[in-house]
C-alpha cells in the first residue's frame, strides 16, 4: 500500500508532493525577484527539498491508522511535521540550509509557541525512558520515530525525486523548538538576524505551495504582453480620431521605476498606472501587483474596470481583497442566477481565489496589505506575495493620519527590502504628505499633467451661500424643477435623512446614501443609482448623502449643494459633477455655516478656512475653480500636520517601525499585534429589530451571508451611548437551531429596536412602534 498525505478523497504522499512541486514550478516564474535578492541561497533549490520532505512524517502508523479512519486518540498529541525533521539531517546540503529546512518543516502548520506548549513539551519526554512511556504518561519521540515506515519512505525519496538519503540521528525536536523561542525572547530573531529574510520567504513560500497543491492548483495565472493589448487598442481608436493618450501617461508607459504622478480627476490616472505597470514588467519581468484603494465602493468599481476581458486585464487576471467581499459577490452571483445550494461553495471558492497568489493583480484596501506587518496569521505568505511586486496607490489622501503612516511604513519595507516598485497617484495631496511619500520610497520620478490639460479640466465655478444648508431647500427644489440632475451632500446621516425627507417629492426619482443601511440596504442603493446613470429614460434626478459619495459610484450631475466641510473633501464631493467634463462650466455650492454636530466630523477651523478661500475664488474669474491651482489651495489650508495629527502619525510611525523590525517574526505569531490590528476598526453590527425576523430565517437556511447583509454598523461610541440611554435600545438575542449535519449551533447578535427604513435606513429618533410586543 501506497503512503497517503490526505484521506478524503485518497491522496497519496507522492501525488501531494508532485502537486505541490508543479505550484513550485510555477511560482519560479511569478517571483524571480526571490532569488535575486538571496545571498549565499540557492533560494528554488532549498524550498524544493523542503517540499518533498515537509509531509514525510505522515508515514508514521498511527497517522496512517488515523487517516484509515480507525482513530483510537493514540496521534491526538503528536505533530507528523515532527517526524518529518531527522529526514533533513539525512539531506546532501549545507549546515545552515539544513538549519532553514527544520524551521519552516516544522513550522508548516502550527506556530512554534503551540508546537512547543501543545505538543512537544504535552508530549515527549526531555530524556528516554526504557519503556514506551514515562512515569508521567509522556511519549519517547525516538521509539514514536521507529514507526515510521522508512523502508517506504526511503524508497520513495529515491525513486521519485532521485534522493538518497545518508545517515542521521533521530533527535527529539523539543530542544531545537526551544532553541528558537529562547532566540526570540532574547532579541536574537529580528529583521536584522542572520537568515532572517531567508527563513521569511522559504517558510512564505512552502506554504503557498503547499495550500495550492492541496487544492489541486497546477500553475498560477500571469500577466503577460497580450493582457495590456487593451491600452493599445484604445490608443489606436484615440489616433484614428486625430487624438492620443494624454502627454502623462505616456510618460508613465516610458519611465522605469517609483513614480509619483499628479493629475486632475478624470484624467486616466488607472491608464497611466497600467501603462507604467505594462513598462515595469517589459523591464524587470514578472512580479504580483497591488493597485490599493481605501474604499470598498471604488475597489468594486475597479475590479469590474480592470477585469474585464474586452477592456481591461482579463477576469482570470484581476481579484480583489476587502471587509465586505462576500457581500459582493452575494449579489454578484444573484445577478448571474446562482441558486443558493451552489451559492455558498461558489463565494467561498472566488475568496479562496483572491486570498492565494493565482490571481496576478488585486484591487485592494491598504489594511489587506497592512496586516501582515502586524503580524497576523499567514503573514509570512503576505510578506513573500509582495517580493518584486508593483503597489499601486490610488486617492492616497483619503486616509487617517495613523493609516497614513502605516502605509509610510509599508512603503519603506517593500522597496528596500522586497524590490518592489512604487505608482503613486492623486489629484490634489497637501505637499507634507507627498513629502514623507517622497522620503519612503526614496528615488522616483515625478509625473504631472501638462499645462493644456490642466485648463481643459477647468469645470466647476465656486458659489458660497449664506447659512445652513437646510435653511435654502427652496434653490434645491427651484433647480430639481428645472430638470436638473442635483447631488447634495451632507456631513452627518441625520442630515442626509432629513434633506431627503423634504427634497425627494421634487425629483422624478431619488436615491438617498449614508453608512446607516444595512449592506442589502446599501448595495441596493447603489445599484438603483447605478442603473441610473446608465439609463436616459429614468436616470436619477436627485442623490442625497454624506461622505460615502465622495468616493462612490462613477456618477455625473450637474450641480451640487454641499454643506461645508474640508477642502479635500469638497474637492472630492465636486468630482461627481460635470465629471465628463461635456457641460461646460457647472456651479458648486457650498453653504458658510456648519451644524452644531459637525464639530465633531471635521476641525471647524480647517472648515472656516475652506469657506474662506473658496469665497475669493467665486469673487474672481466667474468663480471658475482652476485645476491647476487646486495644489497651492490645498497648501494654504494645509501646509503642515496639526499638532494631534501630527503626534498621531509619529506616535504610529515609530510603533509599528519597531514591530516590523524587532517582533514580525516567522513561525510566531503575536496576539497583542492583531488586537493592536483591530482596534483600529471602529464598529459594531447590530440587527434592526425589524429585521429580526429575515435574519433568523437566513440563519435556518444556513445562508449566514444573506443574515450577515441584514446588519448596519454603528460605531463604539453609538453602541456605548444607545445603551446609556436606555436599556430597551439594545438587547442580546441567541438564535439555537441545527446545523446539516444535526450538530446544535448557537448563535448571538445584538438586536436595535430603533426604527429602520428602507428607503431612509436607520432611524435613531424614532423606536419601531411595535417593538413592546416582540420584544
Amino acid at each position: 500500500m501506497e503512503l497517503l498525505a490526505k484521506s478524503d478523497p485518497p491522496i497519496t504522499l507522492k501525488e501531494h508532493i508532485e502537486d505541490c512541486l508543479l505550484v513550485w514550478n510555477s511560482i519560479k516564474v511569478s517571483f524571480p525577484q526571490v532569488g535575486l535578492i538571496m545571498e549565499n541561497l540557492d533560494f528554488w533549490s532549498v524550498l524544493r527539498l523542503g517540499i518533498i520532505v515537509h509531509d514525510l512524517g505522515k508515514s508514521h502508523i498511527e497517522f496512517i491508522k488515523l487517516l484509515q479512519g480507525n482513530n483510537d486518540n493514540k496521534w491526538e498529541r503528536q505533530r507528523h511535521e515532527l517526524f518529518s525533521l531527522p529526514f533533513i539531517d539525512g539531506l546532501d546540503v549545507e549546515l545552515h540550509e539544513k538549519q532553514l529546512l527544520k524551521l519552516i518543516v516544522a513550522g508548516h502548520h502550527r506556530d512554534f509557541e503551540t508546537l512547543h506548549q501543545k505538543y512537544i513539551s504535552k508530549a515527549y519526554t526531555i530524556s528516554g525512558f526504557a519503556n514506551e512511556f514515562g512515569d508521567d504518561g509522556l511519549l519517547n519521540y525516538n521509539k514514536e520515530f521507529e514507526k515510521l515506515r522508512l523502508t517506504e519512505v526511503n524508497q520513495l525519496l529515491k525513486d521519485c525525486f532521485n534522493i538518497v538519503l545518508g545517515e542521521f540521528k533521530i533527535v527529539s525536536p523539543g530542544r531545537f523548538v526551544r532553541s528558537y523561542l529562547r532566540k526570540f525572547n532574547e532579541g536574537q530573531v529580528g529583521m536584522f538576524s542572520n537568515d532572517y529574510f531567508k527563513l521569511l520567504l522559504l517558510f512564505g513560500a512552502l506554504k503557498h505551495c503547499d495550500h495550492l497543491g492541496s487544492a489541486k492548483v497546477s500553475h498560477i495565472e500571469n500577466l503577460e504582453a497580450k493582457s495590456f493589448c487593451y491600452l493599445k487598442n484604445q490608443q489606436i481608436k484615440l489616433q484614428a480620431k486625430g487624438y492620443d493618450f494624454y502627454s502623462h501617461q505616456l510618460q508613465s508607459g516610458n519611465t522605469i521605476g517609483n513614480v509619483i504622478l499628479t493629475a486632475p480627476t478624470g484624467s486616466g490616472k488607472t491608464e497611466s498606472a497600467i501603462l507604467w505597470l505594462h513598462k515595469q514588467m517589459e523591464v524587470s519581468g514578472q512580479g504580483r501587483v497591488f493597485y490599493v484603494l481605501p474604499f470598498t465602493a471604488s475597489i468594486n468599481a475597479m475590479f469590474e474596470r480592470l477585469g474585464s476581458n474586452e477592456n481591461g486585464l482579463g477576469k482570470e487576471k484581476v481579484g480583489m481583497l476587502h471587509g465586505k467581499l462576500q457581500d459582493y459577490l452575494y449579489d454578484y452571483l444573484d445577478e448571474i442566477q446562482y441558486v443558493s445550494s451552489t451559492k455558498k461553495e461558489e463565494i467561498s471558492k472566488i475568496k479562496d481565489k483572491f486570498k492565494t497568489i493565482y490571481t496576478p493583480l488585486k484591487v485592494v484596501t491598504p489594511f489587506q496589505l497592512l496586516k501582515n506587518l502586524f503580524g497576523l496569521k499567514g503573514f509570512e505568505q503576505g510578506i513573500f506575495e509582495w517580493v518584486g511586486g508593483y503597489f499601486i496607490f490610488d486617492e492616497i489622501h483619503a486616509y487617517s493620519p495613523e493609516v497614513f503612516a502605516q502605509i509610510k511604513v509599508l512603503l519603506e519595507y517593500i522597496v528596500k527590502h522586497l524590490n518592489a516598485k512604487v505608482f503613486i497617484m492623486t489629484a490634489t495631496m497637501p505637499s507634507f504628505l507627498k513629502n514623507e511619500l517622497e522620503k519612503s520610497i526614496g528615488v522616483f520620478n515625478s509625473i504631472s499633467a501638462d499645462e493644456n490639460l490642466y485648463e481643459s479640466f477647468d469645470r466647476h465655478c465656486a458659489i458660497i451661500l449664506n447659512g445652513l444648508l437646510k435653511e435654502s431647500l427652496h434653490e434645491i427644489a427651484n433647480d430639481l424643477n428645472e430638470g436638473k440632475k442635483v447631488l447634495v451632500v451632507c456631513n452627518t446621516v441625520v442630515q442626509a435623512q432629513e434633506v431627503f425627507r423634504e427634497l425627494k417629492g421634487y425629483a422624478s426619482s431619488s436615491v438617498l446614501l449614508h453608512s446607516a443601511f444595512t449592506g442589502e440596504g446599501r448595495t441596493l442603493h447603489e445599484k438603483r443609482l447605478k442603473e441610473g446613470e446608465d439609463s436616459e429614460q429614468n436616470p436619477i434626478k436627485l442623490l442625497v448623502g454624506t461622505q460615502a459619495i465622495e468616493v462612490s459610484l462613477d456618477i455625473d450631475y450637474d450641480v451640487i449643494y454641499s454643506e461645508p466641510a474640508p477642502i479635500d473633501a469638497l474637492i472630492q464631493r465636486f468630482g461627481r459633477v460635470n465629471r465628463k467634463r461635456k457641460k461646460g462650466i457647472c456651479p458648486v455650492i457650498v453653504f458658510s455655516t456648519s451644524n452644531e454636530n459637525d464639530r465633531y466630523i471635521y476641525d471647524q477651523d480647517i472648515v472656516s478656512k475652506t469657506v474662506q478661500l473658496l469665497r475669493e475664488i467665486s469673487l474672481k474669474d466667474n468663480g471658475v475653480i482652476k485645476e491647476q491651482i487646486l495644489q497651492n489651495t490645498i497648501d494654504k489650508i494645509y501646509p503642515d500636520w496639526n499638532e494631534k495629527s501630527k503626534k498621531v502619525f509619529g506616535e504610529m510611525y515609530q510603533a509599528l517601525k519597531y514591530t516590523t523590525e524587532n517582533q514580525l517574526i516567522p513561525l510566531l505569531h503575536s496576539k497583542k499585534q492583531e488586537e493592536d490590528f483591530y482596534k483600529q476598526f471602529d464598529g459594531i453590527k447590530v440587527v434592526p429589530l425589524k429585521l429580526k425576523e429575515r435574519f433568523e430565517n437566513y440563519l435556518s437556511e444556513y445562508d449566514f451571508i444573506g443574515a450577515e447583509r441584514l446588519k448596519v454598523q454603528i460605531r463604539k461610541n453609538k453602541f456605548a451611548q444607545l445603551r446609556a440611554e436606555n436599556d430597551a435600545n439594545l438587547y442580546k438575542s441567541v438564535y439555537v437551531f441545527a446545523s446539516e449535519k444535526g450538530k446544535l449551533i448557537e448563535i448571538s447578535y445584538w438586536v436595535l429596536t430603533k426604527k429602520y427604513d428602507s428607503e431612509i435606513g436607520l432611524i435613531y429618533s424614532e423606536q419601531e412602534v411595535w417593538q413592546t410586543e416582540i420584544v
